[in-house]
């Protein structure tokens, strides 16, 4: 499952890795990429969107994956569903709770740009960005690409539409307001638990999100420090890329998924 405003796309050099071994099923989360939207945006909706997919598809038992927003529904998953999920593995899916020194602010910069029309050229920008972070082109257009709708005039509908974004960081509010630890209190099955190695460098003017993003991810780490030595079901692990993991580096995920899997108990 990928992040906030992506799609499965962003997991197909992953996935291709992952087949190997392993059936691997990506999904467009409801209201992103070619997945209809749902109202309202909640996530025990979104889990039972997940578990109807998985019985579409014959899928008994499954790891769920998720990346951001994604890992974040892999491991409400694998609460709500401890007898069909076999783990849960949640790369860079943390958020903070309502009242965290800064969240307001955050979240009114994210919500300025939710559910746009994106001009003509909005692709090509996102290519040339994504390149700043050795994403490779082809890899980066097609991500862009899966994460957006046409329209016919040759604009972009960004997704999700801007009634779901608000929907969304609700949720993720309400989900974060005990801190992570506090979030996967009841969660006993298996976990792994990944975040970025690496801060997204700031863009002009926002110096003061990546001062926000360093603080955090700094509590989050000590938070999982404690979790994993307290809960032996409960591995931490990073990844030397920067929150765009799956699309910068997947071999690297998928090599910590499947290695993940392969220790699991029988």
């Amino acid at each position: 499952m990928h992040g906030y405003s992506r799609s499965l796309t962003d997991w197909d050099a992953s996935a291709a890795l992952l087949t190997a071994g392993h059936r691997v099923l990506a999904v467009d989360l409801p209201g992103h990429g070619r997945s209809p939207g749902i109202s309202p945006w909640t996530i025990p909706a979104v889990v039972q969107d997940v578990a109807e997919t998985l019985d579409a598809h014959g899928v008994p038992e499954a790891v769920v994956v998720g990346h951001s927003l994604g890992g974040v529904v892999a491991v409400e998953y694998a609460r709500a569903n401890p007898d069909r999920a076999r783990a849960a593995v949640n790369l860079d899916g943390f958020w903070w709770g309502r009242e965290y020194p800064g969240a307001e602010r955050v979240s009114e910069g994210l919500l300025a740009s939710a559910g746009t029309i994106a001009p003509p050229e909005y692709i090509e920008e996102r290519v040339i960005t994504a390149g700043r972070f050795g994403i490779p082109a082809d890899r980066a257009e097609a991500a862009a690409r899966g994460a957006v709708r046409p329209l016919s005039d040759g604009k972009w509908q960004t997704l999700p539409e801007r009634t779901e974004a608000l929907e969304i960081f609700d949720e993720l509010h309400k989900v974060f307001a005990r801190g992570v630890t506090g979030w996967l209190d009841g969660v006993d099955g298996p976990l792994l638990l990944v975040q970025a190695d690496r801060q997204l460098p700031p863009a002009p003017g926002m110096e003061w999100f990546s001062e926000f993003s360093a603080r955090f991810a700094q509590e989050v780490s000590e938070e999982l420090t404690a979790l994993s030595s307290a809960r032996p079901t409960v591995s931490v692990n990073r990844i030397d890329a920067t929150h765009l993991m799956t699309l910068e580096t997947p071999e690297a995920v998928s090599t910590q998924v499947a290695e993940f899997v392969r220790d699991l108990p029988a």
